[in-house]
């Protein structure tokens, strides 16, 4: 499709985003949009359509729009790994899982001999080790899974090491983590907490919690780091600077490393999710409700080394 160009849809973000850069919208036809990543090797944006259990892909060289799977497992969050390879949450199997150019493996599917609920979102941290969050919206919401019960009894982060094999929750403290990132050296961790989602009007968390990460494998001294004020943080993207970009119901938002509010980028759908990508990283892709959007930005993500990647996948 032509990409539809939206204008007046930013609200700050000096030296972030061009007060004149138009949002554009450059993917339609999903129902609820998530887990958008760029591929390198593939010079695409791959993001799900959960209830329609499928991934899609956007080429913005030759502007397609294609299924790169069907059935796919209710798939949401994923990463891309050292190697090139795809690391993905689904929903449906409850565990993470890799891809390598459509072949799906397992990778963990449980805990301490139970499963896993419905891994959300994941990121590799520094040391290669696979975080990710595991809120039971799979197996409690109809159209993102299959119905099931938390077998561990709670929603935890947990850490994978892809050389000892080990799983261990390393964050226990948040009501229903969702969304999640490092800071650009490591040493801060983010979860968002978006309990209120089906909660009344001043029940439950809708903030973004960080903690200091020590040994690479421990996060400690826990607090909130940003509120939402309007709907709750899903997925967030973290840029070059530390800065958080934030999912919400009236957009993107943008946090400073301390906290404060930077800016807005007003889109006209609930979004659930985002990322840098691109060939050089600076497009922002927002996904959002039954649409991809786009939007050319002056930074770009915090770990500059994925963009590189080129094998696989």
């Amino acid at each position: 499709m032509a990409s539809a160009r939206l204008t007046e849809t930013i609200i700050g973000l000096q030296g972030l985003v061009r007060a004149t850069a138009p949002l554009e919208i450059v993917a339609q036809g999903s129902i609820w949009a998530e887990g958008p990543l760029w591929i390198p090797a593939r010079g695409c944006l791959r993001w799900s359509d959960i209830p329609n259990n499928r991934i899609r892909e956007y080429e913005p060289a030759s502007g397609l729009v294609r299924d790169y799977a069907t059935d796919a497992g209710f798939a949401n969050g994923r990463a891309l790994d050292v190697d090139g390879s795809v690391v993905q949450c689904s929903h449906g199997r409850r565990r993470i899982e890799r891809d390598r150019g459509g072949l799906v493996s397992a990778i963990v599917d449980e805990w301490q001999g139970v499963r896993l609920n419905s891994p959300n979102d994941v990121v590799i941290a520094p040391d290669g080790a696979i975080w990710f969050t595991d809120p039971a919206y799979g197996i409690t919401e109809p159209r993102e899974g299959y119905p099931g019960r938390r077998e561990y009894g709670d929603h935890y982060v947990f850490r994978y090491d892809q050389t000892t094999g080990e799983t261990a929750p390393v964050v226990i403290d948040v009501e229903e983590p969702n969304g999640l990132g490092f800071s650009p050296d490591g040493a801060l961790f983010y979860v968002a907490d978006s309990s209120s989602v089906r909660k009344p009007p001043g029940v439950g968390n809708a903030h973004i919690r960080v903690y200091d990460v020590q040994g690479g494998a421990r996060c400690k001294n826990g607090r909130v780091f940003a509120r939402i004020d309007q709907g709750f943080p899903d997925g967030f993207a973290v840029d070059a600077l530390g800065n958080i970009w934030s999912s919400s119901a009236v957009g993107v938002i943008v946090f400073d490393p301390g906290g404060a509010e930077l800016g807005r980028v007003i889109v006209p759908e609930l979004t659930g999710n985002l990322c840098f990508g691109g060939p050089d990283g600076h497009d922002l892709y927002i996904a959002a409700s039954t649409s991809l959007y786009r939007i050319r930005t002056q930074t770009h993500a915090a770990w500059p080394q994925g963009l590189a990647a080129g094998k696989g996948a």
